[in-house]
């Protein structure tokens, strides 16, 4: 492995970019794209990541972040019946001393662009995380294709957030011995959440389709973890997700993204819905350095990414596999008439780190 992709190990994290060795192992047709499926749509048991939520007291900033920076669309506050608020109260065990408005972000005809489900409190609650330290576990960021991250980099500026690090480029080998170039910044979004704006270039698909803007996203999300091998067999035999790249790897120290102390390995799986080709999750998990234990709950009602959202085939089978997996079900199956995953059934329960998903069904 050259220097130059060594020096860029920790950005690979979050942006989704894999070394020549991944890219080698998933390679498929004339695009030579590392995260290809190998298996169906039909064969899904969760389809792809639907719908984040996110708490905050913080709406300016929230609207300025993902509407103002990243383009996205916002509706609200979005009328939700007292049966509704009810039900999610229960879904996502929220205090009846907390109150919400809630807000829709979402990508204008993109309809397979993860939403952002945007729960205003009415009052302050404790957050999920206590700084942008990549060394924080939890859920940690969104990620944003587009088709020029330099201009978007520059923008998002201009609106006012800063980053990680400065703006990445650099080439990552396909198979053939060609290479292609991946432009990427990791920005500190509010309630200490990051947003991942990435472009691969030279042809490669991006991560997730663009608007007419030449902007994309969510196309996935991101956690660290400890236990991941706890962790993604929750991930694939709880919800029947697929892990497309599995791998450890060494960062470069303070001359890469993150920052870490030099020559600390990690482990970082990609997982997808079986045949999707966006709307997947990273997870990293460090392996020769303490990560850092926030002191809350990664979980609604604590402010930050507080819950994943995932459309099932079977809600049943679901939740008989988390009953076998030992996982915790927090409330459910309840239907809920809701405006951004619809008329459905609905439940709830905790990953490993007590991580709050959301999984629903059309109703029959």
């Amino acid at each position: 492995m050259s220097l130059r992709l060594n020096k860029h190990f920790l950005i690979l994290i979050m942006g989704t970019l894999l070394s020549s060795a991944i890219t080698m192992e998933y390679a498929y047709g004339a695009s030579k794209d590392a995260l290809a499926p190998k298996t169906q749509v039909q064969d899904a048991l969760a389809l792809p990541l639907h719908t984040v939520t996110i708490a905050t007291v913080s709406l300016e900033q929230s609207l300025l972040f993902y509407r103002d920076g990243m383009g996205m669309q916002a509706k609200g506050p979005i009328t939700i019946s007292a049966p509704l608020k009810a039900s999610q109260r229960k879904l996502w065990n929220m205090p009846d001393d907390i109150d919400w408005q809630t807000y829709h972000l979402y990508r204008e005809g993109i309809d397979n662009a993860i939403h952002i489900r945007l729960l205003v409190l009415n009052k302050p609650m404790p957050t999920i995380h206590d700084s942008w330290n990549p060394r924080e576990l939890g859920p940690f960021s969104l990620g944003f294709p587009n088709n020029n991250t330099a201009a978007l980099d520059k923008h998002v500026r201009t609106v006012g957030f800063g980053s990680l690090n400065s703006l990445e480029s650099y080439p990552i080998p396909r198979t053939d011995g060609s290479t292609y170039q991946i432009d990427e910044t990791i920005f500190n979004a509010p309630d200490f959440n990051h947003g991942v704006a990435i472009t691969r270039g030279n042809g490669m698909s991006q991560l997730g389709p663009i608007d007419q803007n030449g902007k994309g996203g969510p196309a996935y999300s991101a956690q660290i973890i400890t236990d991941s091998e706890n962790h993604l067999q929750f991930y694939t035999e709880v919800l029947g997700l697929e892990i497309r790249s599995d791998r450890l790897f060494k960062s470069a120290g303070e001359e890469g993204a993150m920052n870490l102390p030099n020559g600390t390995e990690f482990r970082f799986a990609i997982v997808y819905s079986k045949g999707a080709t966006t709307g997947h999750m990273l997870f990293v998990d460090f392996k020769n350095i303490e990560p850092i234990k926030p002191k809350n709950a990664p979980s609604l009602p604590n402010i930050g990414l507080g819950m994943w959202s995932f459309p099932v085939r079977s809600l049943q089978q679901v939740l008989s596999n988390a009953k076998t997996y030992g996982s915790e079900i927090v409330s459910g199956p309840l239907v809920v008439e809701d405006p951004i995953i619809g008329n459905k059934k609905v439940a709830t329960m905790r990953a490993p780190n007590g991580f709050l998903i959301e999984v629903f069904e059309e109703l029959k």
